[in-house]
């Protein structure tokens, strides 16, 4: 008889954590439960705690409106692709190196890519920055496509080295290269 018992004891207790987990997160601020409430056994059947505990704040649970939808855009798979991780050529079909990273600025405008350049297999590569209107991706159809650069290789390897936390040197086409404000 001690195990049955037991066993809906148990039971009475999740059911009653349940409930209060859903009240918790159904309203803001719950109140608390007085101390003889919580000495007593829970009831086999416990009532929705919603009905045991009143909110605080009506008055700002009922101005509450629900969220608006959010928007939704579809993309042919055709039309757009990723990019990091895609290799980059220059116009003369030289191997650039690939896209690593994209850098933008605080508004969320894609201001440069960032491109691990030269090595073999990782070693003795570096990452460089390079405008965003430097790159081309007229050409890019599936994974396997490469993204066009429109700087030459003696170009990409004279460019500064890139560091991250440090001032960017963004390297850009000739005309091409944006100013770009920071604080220091």
């Amino acid at each position: 008889m001690r195990p049955r018992v037991m066993v809906i004891l148990v039971a009475a207790a999740l059911l009653t954590c349940a409930g209060v987990r859903a009240a918790d997160d159904a309203t803001p601020s719950p109140t608390p439960s007085s101390p003889a409430a919580a000495k007593e056994p829970p009831a086999a059947t416990p009532a929705p705690p919603a009905a045991q505990a009143a909110p605080k704040e009506p008055a700002k649970e009922s101005s509450k409106e629900p969220s608006p939808p959010p928007s939704v855009t579809v993309i042919g798979a055709r039309d757009a692709h990723g990019i990091l991780g895609r290799d980059v050529r220059s116009s003369a079909n030289e191997d650039m190196g690939r896209i690593v990273d994209v850098i933008v600025d605080r508004d969320g405008k894609v201001r440069a890519a960032v491109i691990d350049f030269g090595g073999f297999l990782g070693v003795g590569s570096r990452k460089i920055v390079v405008d965003w209107n430097a790159l081309r991706f007229a050409g890019v159809s599936s994974k396997s496509d490469s993204i066009t650069l429109d700087l030459n290789k003696q170009q990409v390897s004279a460019a500064p080295e890139y560091k991250e936390d440090t001032p960017l040197i963004v390297l850009g086409a000739a005309g091409n290269l944006h100013p770009w404000d920071y604080e220091h």
